[in-house]
């Protein structure tokens, strides 16, 4: 029995998008392609999609999946390698944790802010996050859309000690804040101070990957479509999702190729 890249899709919640790249890299080619060009898989096929995903739940690349796979690697030093990420994976939680309350105790000292006020409750930004769920969702999307972008983004993470981490994320957690007052102000998405901010976000996503204007402005636009994104937005502020998506699109097209 065979099943069409539409049926594999659906059943297993991994875009045609994404099947298509698993065949292009030789990780899951298709058991025969039909005449109408369409890609079809075997139960085979479909035991190893599980594997990929279940690796991909492991947080490994694209090549160390492959590398499985094909038993070019000992599964035992993979997992230790897995082991790693994981107690790296803690520390950084446990330094994201301190931050959090630093930049609770801040922002509540000025909690009298007119325009603060008007903003949900700052400590809401990470409220109801699964342990890296922002940066897991977000490679999740460079990865299915620019793998070799993802696989630069996840060398650049494993590279940044606790205390580079927690300082990232200072940044972002103080630039979401002010783009939220912007937007309760009524600024235009195009006016120089949010542009100001756009290229300090942009130049953040470049610590990790360095995307072009159509993928700066595709990752703008998952920030809107992608459900748990826009939720995560909406604790700051309703709306911001759209205000930062729209903020990147006039960066993008003003000052990247």
């Amino acid at each position: 029995m065979a099943w069409s890249i539409a049926d594999v899709a659906r059943m297993s919640g991994v875009t045609s998008r994404t099947l298509r790249h698993y065949d292009e890299i030789g990780l899951l080619p298709p058991a025969w392609i039909g005449s109408n060009g369409h890609r079809y898989y075997e139960e085979a096929d479909l035991l190893r999609l599980q594997q990929i995903l279940l690796m991909r739940e492991l947080d490994l690349g694209l090549r160390e999946i492959r590398a499985v796979l094909e038993s070019q690697v000992d599964q035992v030093a993979v997992l230790r390698e897995h082991h790693r990420r994981l107690l790296a994976e803690r520390n950084r939680l446990e330094t994201l944790a301190r931050t959090v309350g630093r930049t609770i105790a801040e922002l509540e000292e000025g909690k009298d802010n007119n325009a603060m006020a008007k903003i949900n409750r700052p400590e809401n930004l990470f409220e109801g996050f699964e342990p890296s769920a922002e940066r897991a969702e977000a490679e999740a999307e460079v990865r299915e859309r620019w793998p070799e972008a993802w696989e630069q983004s996840r060398q650049a993470v494993e590279t940044m000690t606790p205390e580079d981490m927690e300082q990232w994320q200072r940044e972002v957690t103080a630039q979401m804040i002010r783009l939220a007052e912007f937007m309760v102000a009524g600024t235009p998405v195009d006016d120089p101070a949010v542009q100001a901010e756009m290229d300090i976000h942009y130049q953040g996503v470049c610590r990790f990957w360095t995307p072009n204007a159509v993928a700066y402005k595709g990752l703008g636009q998952t920030y809107v479509d992608d459900p748990q994104f826009r939720a995560n937005y909406a604790k700051i502020a309703d709306g911001l999702a759209v205000y930062l998506c729209d903020a990147m699109v006039v960066y993008a097209d003003a000052r990247l190729d």
